[in-house]
């Protein structure tokens, strides 16, 4: 083999290549990456012709990108590779390969360290950056995601995607008028920057501006092409939330059948948004046929994965609702799951996965006093699971929906105080009126019900 030589991405980082016809498809995976964009699995072309270090590291970053119980045993002989070239590595690429051994590891809290003194060294990384910024979210370290991508910043402030990454930690940070700057920017720099799109999705539709946010995402949804599928049927999602909110019921279920399931269906992020839209519907009082038959048969074979939590209580609770027997074998893998997590993930587990997971099967079951007991004692610490605020809001909802089926007047009393707080921030929400008005006048409040039908306060 010819000795190595270093060539640069479009970042401008050095990069070992034993061959220079590997560059472009190098190139694909990082622009592909940062841009959430599907070129980036043309790297796996290379995975057999190219041992350089970082093509290797890359490939194995793909596979771990599964996000399946066999992902890490199908990056390992990439990563063996990427090691046995370490020697003709830079320091930049050889931190980068022992981060991704430290996630196929399952030691999350490593790799974060790893991705954080990296942005800190070589900010220009922005594939560590935003793999940084993954493993952020999935423990919910908000901070921690805002802290990677401001680190970057001032030495990346000519790249679209790093404004938009910084505006998605602020948002998550509830730094929302910094998100907004962000995330416009990261827009006005790139118009098809479809993370920026998301991230200010999730402003708007946290503080209520429901049309404005539905008419922006439809406005840019144009751009949505060549993405990932996770990206590009998440953003779907979104329009889809405010479809809901704002009462457009059939418009949403369309959008659903049409954008939302069915791109990849054997992919988990699909899966669970998926999951997660068909739980709204249904919370929201649209009736969704027989579309949860459909989604759990994709969901089968997830009841040994226990890649995240957020992940297993999405599948755990489609097969539920959709009555099927696995439901309770998910259920008890990850209650022994728990006993035996990474020890950085491990409370997690135990103390908001299995209580939200006894909750979630028994919500669908109809047994609604569990669901409100194994939900209420997660729903403080949901964060610590991972996702979204738009995203864990599910977990919310399904509590909510319990303590209104009971019907008790303290449960009622319970509701009104999460539906009145959630309803001040979104009084555009026709979803949250009916569902308030409801619970007024089943307070005995009737005329209260009456004008929050009407206005929303």
């Amino acid at each position: 083999m010819p000795p190595a030589t270093l060539h640069a991405d479009s970042f401008g980082n050095p990069l070992t290549l034993d061959d220079a016809a590997s560059l472009p498809l190098v190139e694909d995976f990082v622009m592909g990456f940062v841009s959430t964009e599907a070129r980036a699995v043309n790297l796996l072309a290379l995975a057999d012709s190219d041992a350089s270090p970082m093509v290797q590291a890359y490939c194995a970053t793909l596979h771990l990108f599964a996000e399946s119980p066999d992902a890490a045993a199908n990056a390992q002989p990439f990563l063996a590779k990427a090691r046995a070239a370490s020697e003709r590595a830079t320091p930049r690429e050889r931190r980068y390969i022992a981060a991704i051994e430290a996630w196929a590891e399952g030691d999350i809290a490593k790799a974060i360290a790893l991705h954080a003194e990296q942005a800190r060294e070589h900010p220009r990384d922005l594939v560590s950056v935003k793999l940084g910024q993954y493993h952020c979210f999935n423990t919910g370290d908000c901070p921690g995601m805002l802290r990677l991508a401001l680190a970057a910043l001032p030495a990346a402030s000519d790249v679209p995607y790093v404004h938009g990454m910084a505006a998605f930690g602020y948002e998550q940070c509830h730094l929302m008028r910094e998100a907004e700057a962000s995330a416009r920017r990261a827009i006005g720099m790139c118009r098809k920057e479809p993370w920026a799109h998301h991230a200010l999705a999730h402003v708007m539709l946290t503080e209520g501006r429901l049309s404005e946010g539905l008419a922006f995402m439809q406005g840019v949804s144009d751009s949505w092409s060549g993405l990932n599928s996770f990206m590009v049927t998440h953003n779907w999602w979104h329009v889809a939330l405010f479809l809901i909110e704002l009462g457009r019921d059939g418009e949403a279920l369309a959008l659903y059948d049409r954008e939302v399931w069915g791109v990849v269906k054997d992919y988990s992020q699909d899966q669970i948004g998926a999951v997660s839209l068909l739980a709204r519907f249904e919370l929201a009082g649209i009736d969704v046929g027989a579309r949860w038959d459909d989604v759990a048969s994709h969901l089968l074979q997830r009841t040994t994965d226990h890649v995240l939590p957020f992940l297993d209580l999405q599948y755990l609770y489609g097969l539920a609702r959709a009555g099927r027997p696995e439901a309770d074998t998910l259920l008890h893998n990850i209650e022994a799951h728990a006993q035996r997590a990474p020890l950085s993930t491990r409370a997690a587990w135990q103390s908001v996965c299995v209580p939200a997971a006894r909750g979630l099967v028994a919500h669908a079951r109809g047994d609604f006093a569990s669901a409100i007991e194994g939900l209420g004692s997660a729903l403080p610490r949901l964060v610590e699971i991972g996702g979204s605020h738009a995203q864990r809001d599910l977990f919310e909802q399904v509590y909510l929906d319990a303590l209104v089926r009971i019907g008790s007047q303290a449960a009622l009393a319970g509701a009104q105080g999460i539906l009145q707080q959630q309803l001040n921030g979104q009084p555009e929400s026709l979803r949250l009126r009916r569902q308030a008005g409801e619970v007024y006048a089943r307070l005995g409040l009737g005329p209260l019900a009456s004008r929050i039908r009407e206005t929303g306060r």
